[in-house]
């Protein structure tokens, strides 16, 4: 059986040929306005050249004019890019730096008190955290000179003329540093959600306000620093300024010195990065050992998931020195008040070790 031929082009059969008209093509008509600029005969365009010659043309405000053509709010045309000033920045230190750099100024100067914001000198003076003050500003609680202030923003360098509740406001007292053992079963937290214990449940009456220098977990026991200067606990809490933390440690399982020893060029478990750990073993007992560790970061629990990842179940943690600090026979939940010319000493030797 045959098929019809495919077409392939051209015209369909059956059609007639066309033939264009003869003679020449009619002129395309153009309006020209005065001017003799010709226009275009879309109308788009047409309409697009009408509005731009209805509209008043707009120049660029001057430089430092606050005035603008458009309407709505006002805008400030900054000046040439020479001519702007950078805002200086003291020894050009990184962001992540300033504070450390506020603490070791407090340490050199500690009777003089830097522009800081209210919320922060105010905790310092213990009217209460720095949420709890952030709070209290909300509410118009707190005035300067007599006027309420409405943010937590204002930068004061003194607290005279500043009032709480119209009560004026204790200046700053000298820092202090307290060594507290504190018992398992407690969390380093002002407060917890869920109603569990902290470690202000089992301080002593009496203290100032104290806020607490690193962390340890609920279960974990031994020496916490308490201090009433956020400054001193941001110089011992930094991980560049390498104040060594050391804990006694009770654990279960099989592990060599070898092993440990391989600790002090860090490790990485679960893509955590951990920093140098010294660790010892003190003694054996079959399976149980007790385990001396030394280290300057201090993440959030270090020392389980390490010793974890190397096959050790912690039955115990103690932490019995910070720094120059040291637990001693300080009996549980005991506070003890460190001597102020510690204080200076340690700031000082924080600033030598960078």
């Amino acid at each position: 059986m045959s098929q019809p031929p495919r077409r392939t082009g051209g015209r369909p059969p059956g059609r007639p040929p066309f033939d264009p008209p003869a003679g020449p093509r009619p002129p395309v008509r153009r309006r020209e306005p005065a001017g003799g600029d010709p226009l275009s005969t879309n109308p788009r365009e047409a309409n697009r050249r009408a509005n731009q010659a209805e509209r008043p043309m707009l120049k660029r405000p001057e430089a430092g004019s606050t005035s603008n053509p458009f309407g709505g709010r006002p805008v400030k045309v900054p000046r040439a890019r020479d001519e702007v000033a950078k805002p200086s920045r003291a020894n050009n230190a990184p962001r992540r730096d300033r504070g450390n750099a506020r603490a070791e100024a407090a340490a050199a100067a500690p009777g003089k008190i830097e522009p800081q914001r209210i919320a922060k000198l105010l905790a310092r003076a213990g009217v209460g955290s720095r949420r709890d003050i952030e709070r209290f500003i909300a509410e118009g609680r707190v005035a300067i000179n007599g006027t309420v202030l409405t943010t937590p923003a204002h930068i004061i360098s003194s607290l005279d003329g500043v009032t709480y509740d119209g009560r004026p406001v204790a200046a700053i007292e000298a820092t202090r540093l307290f060594r507290f053992h504190k018992p398992a079963g407690f969390l380093t937290t002002v407060r917890d959600p869920g109603g569990r214990p902290t470690i202000f449940d089992a301080l002593p009456p009496g203290l100032p306000r104290l806020v607490p220098v690193g962390r340890l977990d609920m279960n974990t026991e031994g020496l916490l620093l308490l201090t009433t200067d956020g400054a001193l606990k941001r110089q011992l809490e930094l991980p560049v300024n390498a104040v060594a933390r050391r804990y006694r440690v009770r654990a279960y399982g099989e592990v060599t010195q070898a092993i440990l020893e391989g600790l002090i060029e860090g490790i990485e478990i679960d893509g955590m990065r951990y920093g140098p750990i010294n660790a010892d073993i003190e003694r054996r007992t079959g399976r149980n050992l007790w385990l001396s560790i030394t280290l300057t970061e201090g993440k959030n629990r270090e020392i389980r998931r390490v010793l974890e990842f190397l096959g050790l179940q912690v039955s115990r943690l103690i932490r019995v020195a910070y720094g120059p600090f040291e637990l001693g026979d300080l009996p549980a939940r005991a506070v003890e008040e460190v001597n102020p010319q510690a204080i200076d000493q340690l700031r000082k030797s924080v600033s030598k070790a960078k």
